[in-house]
């Protein structure tokens, strides 16, 4: 087996700088925060383990090493405010840069909560109007009519949910020096646009569908109501406001930033070409931001929400933010109910990038962790339980699951290759084990444990997999599920 060159990051120094956030008198004493960032990172698990399986957590620096993350960076809230954020590991492997918490990072699909709070913004400024047909706020392009759009218009409510029925789930970027698409041009999928044009394919408002497509047409929205760049309108309706200065927008990355971007990866570790790619839908995807800044618009949300600030949206449209359309999806954030708070998240992957934040209304806590590798998501997932194990979050606890003994000669009929999400993806059999493989995780492969001949659920990540039969028998497709999610995959022929 070859050895990848990142295995060297289980002997590296971890590197990390702290930030404080305002002075706050009933902020926890420092040796107290310290002995909670050290419980933090000794303290990573699995989401699920297999009832009966050794129970033992992991320090972060040998899972960094183990999932072949170069860089991992942290910001944790708690009691409304940052109370420590830290980086580890390279920024970029070949120069040997320490990641700091001033290191950039793609955002990926969370600057779509972001981009969902300057469109709100504006909705309150009276620019842009919530409901009603989207098509009357558009001028220079509009979404082309057709026999769902005549039950149904689609509007900015249904965009920002994903519930317009707007096609193009996501977008590849383009590498440096490749020629970028307007936004009209990705809208119609004209080249140089490497995704096809977004159109809709299903009535309005009939079911939840997630579609970055969708916010690049809140991107033009925006663009045409602030009479702005999207990243200048951003800029003013909620970095600037929330002190987000390392932050921003601009599609490709100003050279002013660039020194401090990090280096993205695949799962094999090697770096993207150029560095990383450029995403011109950057409502959608193009963020470039650190986990401090994120913090601090998930403290905005929690404050909002409150009736503590009005900075960038007002209590009501806080609310509105945080309460279920379609799916479990609000305006611009997945978010869940639990009683006595409610939780507000988002995950994004770009090329060689992985992220996710998660906050709660009335306790002030949260996280941000960003990644600079395509195998960061399974990493992060370790690194939130840790959190939740040590500040008492009602979410990411550790689940057992039974299960049974594997079956070869099953394992073979289900072995293949399958298409999800329009991304290639494996089922591999080796034996009695099974494992799955897709890109949109990383290049890792995921055991598959299973509970029946058809029902399997994995460690690596809290999701699971129920393989479907066609009527004569044979295995035709899967459903990935996650949470109250599920994608279907299709068997290649």
């Amino acid at each position: 087996m070859k050895k990848h060159p990142l295995v060297s990051c289980a002997t590296l120094l971890l590197w990390s700088l702290s930030t404080q956030a305002q002075p706050n008198p009933q902020a926890a004493p420092v040796e107290t925060v310290q002995a909670r960032i050290a419980r933090v990172e000794q303290g990573l698990s699995t989401r699920v383990v297999v009832k009966g399986s050794a129970n033992r957590t992991m320090n972060l620096t040998d899972r960094m090493a183990f999932h072949q993350v170069p860089a991992v960076s942290i910001a944790l809230i708690n009691d409304g405010r940052i109370e420590w954020a830290r980086a580890y590991g390279l920024a970029d492997v070949a120069g040997r840069w320490p990641a700091t918490t001033s290191t950039l990072f793609q955002a990926a699909s969370i600057s779509k909560s972001v981009s969902a709070m300057g469109a709100l913004h504006l909705v309150e400024q009276g620019k842009l109007v919530l409901d009603g047909d989207a098509n009357r706020q558009l001028s220079s392009w509009k979404i082309p009519h057709n026999a769902f759009t005549r039950r149904e218009a689609v509007s900015l409510r249904m965009l920002l949910n994903h519930s317009a029925g707007t096609t193009v789930h996501g977008y590849n970027g383009y590498a440096p020096g490749q020629p970028l698409p307007t936004l009209l041009q990705v809208l119609d999928g004209v080249a140089p646009a490497n995704s096809a044009p977004v159109r809709v394919d299903a009535v309005p408002a009939s079911a939840w569908r997630y579609s970055g497509g969708g916010y690049s047409i809140v991107q033009l929205m925006m663009m045409q109501a602030s009479g702005q760049p999207f990243d200048h309108c951003m800029k003013a309706a909620v970095l600037d406001p929330l002190g987000m200065t390392q932050s921003t927008f601009a599609a490709p990355l100003p050279a002013s930033m660039r020194a401090r971007a990090a280096t993205a990866y695949d799962g094999d570790g090697k770096s993207v070409a150029g560095s990383w790619h450029v995403y011109p839908e950057s409502a959608a995807a193009g963020l470039w931001t650190t986990p401090s800044d994120l913090a601090r618009l998930v403290i905005e949300v929690q404050r909002a929400q409150a009736g503590q600030s009005d900075k960038v949206v007002s209590r009501r449209m806080a609310s509105t933010m945080l309460t279920r359309g379609l799916g479990e999806y609000g305006l611009g954030f997945f978010v869940e109910d639990l009683g006595d708070r409610i939780s507000f998240s988002h995950s994004g992957g770009t090329e060689g990038f992985r992220a996710q934040f998660y906050g709660y209304t009335r306790t002030g806590q949260g996280a941000v962790v960003m990644t600079n590798s395509d195998n960061g998501a399974a990493l992060i997932d370790e690194i939130l339980s840790s959190i939740a194990a040590e500040y008492g979050w009602p979410e990411f606890g550790v689940i057992e699951k039974v299960a049974i003994a594997g079956d070869a000669a099953n394992n073979r009929q289900l072995a293949g290759e399958y298409r999800l999400l329009d991304r290639p993806a494996r089922i591999v059999a080796d034996g009695e084990r099974l494992y799955f493989q897709s890109d949109l995780f990383g290049a890792r492969r995921m055991e598959l444990f299973p509970e029946s001949k058809t029902a399997f659920f994995m460690t690596a990540q809290d999701m699971a997999i129920r393989f479907e039969r066609s009527k004569d028998g044979a295995i035709d497709g899967f459903s990935l599920v996650r949470g109250a999610n599920s994608y279907p995959a299709t068997r290649a022929r």
